[in-house]
């Protein structure tokens, strides 16, 4: 996984541990290399305005421009005639023409039925749901995961079940995983 180039969908980076979470394991050491859109952060702070978050505009483009800062290799860009010949569901055609303008192997998203095998098959793209995604770089490196967990509940004054708990919606089958190795 260590040679992993995985776009993360809007509905992944909405959720603000999941996010945490999914942004730890790119840093260095880093278990993958996080890749993303204009259009997927667009959509990202569209959401995040919304009412379902709420989040202030300046909270929005504050993380905005802490992703881009953070990840200036993530932006993908050039893709965009790629779109008409994405065969999956359209309102996600710009996400597989942007993974495959990358070169990336994974996709981690909540939407994967929008990814029907037939059309992820054929750029050589994995399309995973952010729990086995994160299964996966437990299996990798257990140590490595746990320790940047540790991170992520020190930055927020919390515990690793904590973090464990912020996790069970969005990845149930990783957050019993950390569960079970405390």
């Amino acid at each position: 996984m260590s040679d992993c180039k995985a776009v993360l969908d809007a509905c992944v980076l909405v959720n603000a541990c999941l996010r945490d979470t999914l942004l730890r394991l790119a840093e260095e050491p880093r278990l993958y290399v996080p890749l993303w859109s204009a259009e997927i952060l667009e959509e990202t702070a569209r959401t995040l305005r919304g009412p379902n978050f709420g989040l202030a505009g300046i909270q929005v483009d504050r993380l905005m421009g802490r992703l881009q800062s953070a990840f200036p290799e993530a932006i993908i860009e050039g893709y965009e005639h790629l779109i008409g010949e994405a065969l999956n569901h359209p309102g996600d055609r710009h996400v597989l023409a942007a993974a495959a303008k990358a070169g990336a192997n994974r996709i981690v998203t909540f939407n994967v039925r929008h990814f029907l095998p037939s059309a992820v098959d054929a750029v050589g793209i994995t399309v995973q749901k952010p729990d086995d995604f994160l299964i996966d770089a437990y299996r990798l490196a257990p140590e490595l995961v746990v320790e940047k967990l540790h991170q992520q509940a020190e930055a927020i004054h919390a515990t690793i079940g904590h973090i464990a708990g912020r996790l069970e919606l969005a990845a149930p089958g990783f957050a019993r995983l950390i569960g079970l190795s405390l």
